[in-house]
């Protein structure tokens, strides 16, 4: 992967720290709103640089978590009243 750039970093950063409690988003949807090549990237930096930011609230297309964090992501997102079923968050309150 590419090198990536402060701004690019921070316009991420932006992003998730925009989703409201309680919603989600999707790595694809931020890298779009990001002008990224790939969703991989968000992922990137969420786990290199966004440990101060809400990183539960960003999702895989799918609905789903990534396994090595998927039991923290969806306990923090249940405190925001955000219920996965079976592992997935339904189609219906997939967010922005």
């Amino acid at each position: 992967m590419s090198k990536l750039d402060d701004e690019t970093v921070e316009r991420v950063r932006a992003l998730v720290l925009a989703i409201p409690p309680g919603e989600t988003s999707t790595y694809g949807e931020i890298a779009r709103r990001a002008g990224l090549s790939t969703p991989r990237l968000v992922g990137r930096i969420l786990a290199d640089d966004g440990h101060d930011v809400p990183w539960h609230r960003v999702l895989r297309s799918n609905g789903t978590c990534a396994p090595h964090i998927a039991q923290e992501q969806s306990a923090r997102l249940r405190t925001e009243g955000v219920l996965m079923v079976d592992g997935r968050l339904p189609k219906e309150k997939r967010g922005r």
